[in-house]
């Protein structure tokens, strides 16, 4: 024990004196090395190395002498008379220039492009360019622009062109046909609106699907958004979940939009044909007189619309089909299900499926949460499982084919989230997936003869091409082109054909009191 502590006590003593040693030495050391690094860059620095100062960022005013002064401390050498003075270093790096060149980088006009971000507003714009508020007060006051000038969105380019600090232009693109423009003149800002026309080019397509319609289309160069619509077209006839099969086919008929000889967007499709299951449709797009909008028809002029939805909600799969001699799996009764189960997450909005009044809106039973709505003096539809209803439903309402009157839920004797549907016939269930469903108001005699006029060469379109299965002319869009601002889809299902397969037919168990 006393060896190891006398050995402790020398190790000691040898580290502070290696502490004090260091402690005196290295400042020492530290100062020789810097002299050191001193020398050597002074010893290896060239002696004639001239400083090229940098240019100015200023505007030089017009009277300013454009002869170089001599550098600071140079030498100044005798030369004899009638001979030049030798150049500078500083004239040779900067020739003399003229009067009418005198304005360098500061005094040039410069157009910077800024992206409108979320809450972002003029003034805030201009603070960040330290441009001057009193410029955008005089532009706010141009007559006919404020709305133009103050309406931003995030995304929107502003694009301002200033010099010397001030604001010397301003554009911005309020439509997809007109720019803003303000320029800056003698008297004040002037403000213009200048018109970019568009081109509408037509584009036939013709597919044969092989695994999904958007797979299809997007092989034949056609846009989601023009595959969503065509699904809008048709899907009063077809069930694009259920129905699609390998070796469908369809024709579209299509507007797609340019700009100075650039792709845009896509348009309107006028006319479609769809081969489903060896059963032709065929639809052409028209806007009658007495019509704020334009509606589908068959080359008969039948409208495509019809009274009611196929499917009131946008689902994902079916999950339990219409059939009035189910054996219940757990009863092991015969107890028929009078609807159809459409499987949706919690929250998903329901909607009506054609025009009507609200009779019942309340608990019910096995239903849970249901709604039913009277269409007419036949023909009624039920809602069941609903989380909730819309703020706005009260018994004796009044809705309108497409409007929000619930919410998809799992309220009553359900396993899981979903929706029933029911649709009814004088007090008789109907199967809401294969019901005939009456159509919509078709065309007046005056309406059908135009319609027929006008549509003759878009109908001829739609003749079938046998030879290849898929086939364009017209313009030919980018494989995927940007997507455009998109009105409400009146078909809310459509979103569930993404996928190349589904599962068809699927059950689930539903304890409906009343449907089972």
């Amino acid at each position: 024990m006393f060896l190891v502590r006398r050995n402790n006590l020398g190790t000691s003593k040898i580290s502070n004196s290696f502490r004090k040693l260091m402690t005196h030495w290295v400042p020492c050391i530290a100062a020789v090395s810097a002299l050191l690094v001193v020398w050597y860059v002074a010893r290896t620095t060239s002696p004639s190395a001239a400083i090229v100062p940098s240019p100015l960022l200023h505007a030089l005013p017009a009277d300013a002498p454009v002869a170089d002064a001599p550098v600071a401390n140079a030498p100044v050498a005798d030369t004899p008379a009638g001979t030049a003075p030798a150049a500078s270093p500083r004239s040779a790096a900067f020739p003399a220039r003229s009067a009418a060149a005198s304005v360098v980088q500061a005094g040039v006009a410069a157009t910077i492009e800024v992206i409108v971000g979320r809450n972002d507003t003029l003034d805030a714009i201009f603070h960040r360019m330290a441009l001057d508020k009193a410029d955008l007060a005089a532009i706010r006051h141009l007559p006919g622009i404020r709305q133009s000038l103050d309406f931003l969105k995030p995304g929107d380019a502003i694009k301002l062109t200033r010099s010397d600090g001030a604001l010397k232009e301003l554009s911005r693109k309020v439509s997809e046909t007109q720019t803003l423009k303000v320029v800056r003149e003698d008297d004040g800002f002037a403000a213009k609106m200048i018109d970019n026309p568009v081109e509408t080019r037509i584009r036939t397509a013709s597919v044969t699907i092989d695994s999904s319609l958007f797979q299809a289309a997007g092989a034949a160069d056609i846009s989601d958004i023009v595959a969503l619509k065509l699904a809008n077209i048709f899907a009063w006839d077809i069930d694009f979940v259920l129905d699609i099969r390998e070796g469908d086919r369809f024709t579209a008929v299509y507007e797609q939009i340019y700009q100075d000889g650039k792709y845009l967007r896509d348009g309107e499709v006028l006319a479609a044909e769809f081969v489903n299951n060896g059963k032709v449709y065929r639809a052409v797009r028209f806007a009658a007189d007495n019509s704020r909008s334009a509606s589908y028809y068959t080359p008969a002029g039948q409208p495509m619309r019809k009274a009611f939805l196929r499917a009131p909600v946008e689902f994902t799969r079916v999950s339990s089909v219409f059939n009035p001699h189910r054996l219940h799996p757990i009863l092991n009764l015969i107890r028929g299900h009078m609807g159809t189960d459409y499987a949706a997450p919690i929250g998903t909005p329901v909607h009506a499926a054609g025009d009507g009044r609200v009779s019942f809106a309340g608990q019910r039973g096995g239903y849970g949460n249901a709604i039913v709505l009277a269409h007419s003096s036949t023909v009624s539809t039920l809602y069941g499982h609903m989380s909730r209803f819309a703020n706005h439903l009260r018994v004796g309402s009044h809705v309108q084919q497409g409007d929000v009157i619930g919410y998809v839920g799992m309220t009553g004797l359900a396993t899981g989230p979903h929706l029933h549907y029911e649709y009814l016939v004088n007090g008789v269930h109907k199967n809401p997936q294969t019901v005939q469903l009456p159509g919509a108001e078709p065309l007046h005699a005056e309406a059908l003869q135009k319609f027929l006029d006008s549509t003759a060469a878009l109908r001829a379109d739609l003749t079938p091409q046998q030879s290849v299965p898929n086939l364009a002319s017209g313009p030919l869009a980018p494989a995927q082109p940007p997507a455009a601002e998109q009105g409400p889809i009146a078909v809310y299902r459509v979103s569930s054909i993404l996928g190349d397969s589904l599962p068809r037919r699927q059950s689930i168990v539903d304890f409906d009191q009343l449907s089972l």
